[in-house]
């Protein structure tokens, strides 16, 4: 066994990352990070008792460069016979109509992505942070402003179905269902471990682009910390990431033991909040929030902690003091439902969401749940609002979910819940937003009907 396999064992076992039985998705990019994990994990496999398989996400980034690293992947995972789960997402779209970075939205589909394997039948998804990536991550938080809990960077295990929003995703603890098992490597000792394997890798012409923050501290402010400051540096910024981890889990305990104190459904006692320290106070309102599903920054809290009247809220929420207690609602508002007749080829506009849904008959090939059966391209189509009780059988998914299900698992709350689009036809869900086409009515071959969406110009 290869020496920095036996260091990635370690640590796999240190951090209880995985376990004899576990059926593990090697996330594969095509990097040199990703492509050292999977051929660690070859040989650690037998060793740890694990099974593998390859998963691939193609962003549609860069075009044909994306295609060739998503033909890597093939090609590497049958070289090993391994099972390869593949999909592909805009993620240009998702940016541009949520107004998100490219990086969030594509972390967004990242994990809708490994939520959807991990309901397939995986346990486990292990993705290849390196240590790097631990320092990069702690120094922009430092950068940007950051309390205990950011300071903890990245978590060498999370839950897949951790609070989410539509549009974005906040780390928190829950069944460990992604793993990091090479958080604590340094990048530059995976590429000579490939050099010593002879395994070639992809080069993504993304991560030089100096327009992107991290790749300025990547390739310029670290390596200028390294030479000039402390040559460890790396190591050093990871090894305060994990004292925060440690401090990060003590509180968690800590602060769900107190809430029930000072919190009852929706209000805040302040006469039993202000018996705590103002650590605790700040800590104990921003957990209350989460609870709600409402996440608020710093001035937020402060603003919640010195409240004398009635402050606004993200998301539309608002707190208000109400004698001895602060209450927390959310202003009412109504969405009527919607309908809107759709033919092949067509577009349709949908006013209410500022969004636009075109279909067209196509016969080149596309990524598995983006095309919907040909035949549909001849039925009466509707593009409408779910409605209540209505089921849909999202890909990699054994089995028909109820709607309302699935999107309480995204945490898809409020308007936009009741507000979600689907088209149907003859009364059955043939397509979701965010989920593709319904896996049995999916094309089976190259032609089929695409299903595209776009947001509306103001």
């Amino acid at each position: 066994m290869h020496k920095l396999a036996q260091n990635v064992l370690a640590y796999v076992r240190k951090q209880d990352l995985m376990r004899a039985g576990d059926r593990v998705g090697i996330a594969l990019s095509g990097g040199a990070d990703s492509v050292a994990l999977l051929r660690l994990m070859l040989e650690l496999r037998q060793e740890i008792g694990v099974v593998l398989s390859v998963i691939h996400l193609n962003h549609k980034l860069r075009g044909a460069e994306s295609d060739a690293d998503e033909a890597f992947v093939r090609e590497l995972a049958q070289k090993h016979g391994l099972e390869l789960i593949c999909d592909s997402r805009d993620v240009t779209v998702r940016a541009t109509e949520y107004k998100l970075s490219l990086e969030a939205a594509g972390r967004a589909f990242r994990y809708e992505f490994f939520r959807s394997t991990l309901e397939g039948g995986l346990n486990r998804i292990a993705t290849a942070h390196t240590l790097d990536d631990q320092a990069e991550t702690l120094l922009l938080k430092l950068a940007r402003g950051s309390g205990t809990r950011g300071l903890a960077g990245i978590w060498p295990k999370v839950a897949a179905s951790h609070r989410s929003s539509a549009i974005g995703e906040d780390e928190k603890h829950g069944d460990p269902s992604i793993v990091r098992p090479l958080l604590g490597t340094r990048r530059q000792d995976l590429r000579i471990y490939l050099a010593e394997m002879g395994q070639s890798w992809r080069e993504d012409s993304s991560n030089r682009d100096l327009r992107h923050t991290r790749n300025r501290i990547r390739h310029g402010i670290l390596p200028r910390f390294e030479r000039h400051v402390n040559p460890r540096v790396c190591e050093t910024l990871a090894e305060t990431a994990e004292i925060a981890r440690s401090e990060e889990e003590y509180w968690a305990t800590e602060i769900a033991r107190l809430l029930p104190q000072i919190w009852r459904e929706d209000t805040l006692d302040c006469t039993m909040i202000g018996t705590f320290p103002l650590a605790v106070r700040r800590r104990l309102v921003r957990r209350a929030a989460e609870s709600l599903g409402l996440t608020l920054e710093f001035h937020h809290v402060e603003e919640v902690l010195e409240l004398k009247g009635c402050v606004s809220l993200p998301a539309g929420w608002r707190a208000r003091r109400d004698g001895d207690g602060i209450k927390f609602h959310k202003e009412p508002t109504t969405r009527s439902d919607y309908a809107y007749p759709l033919s092949v080829p067509g577009k349709v506009e949908i006013p209410e969401l500022r969004l636009a849904i075109e279909t067209m008959l196509v016969n080149e090939a596309h990524g598995p749940d983006d095309l919907l059966e040909s035949s549909f391209a001849k039925h009466e189509l509707v593009l409408r609002n779910w409605r209540i009780g209505e089921r849909f059988w999202p890909a990699h998914t054994r089995e028909p979910r109820k709607i309302k299900e699935i999107l309480q698992d995204r945490h898809v709350i409020g308007d936009q819940k009741k507000s979600w689009p689907v088209i149907a036809s003859g009364g059955e869900v043939v397509w979701m937003r965010g989920f593709g086409v319904r896996r049995d009515f999916r094309a089976r071959g190259e032609k089929g009907v695409l299903i595209r969406e776009s947001p509306l110009e103001n």
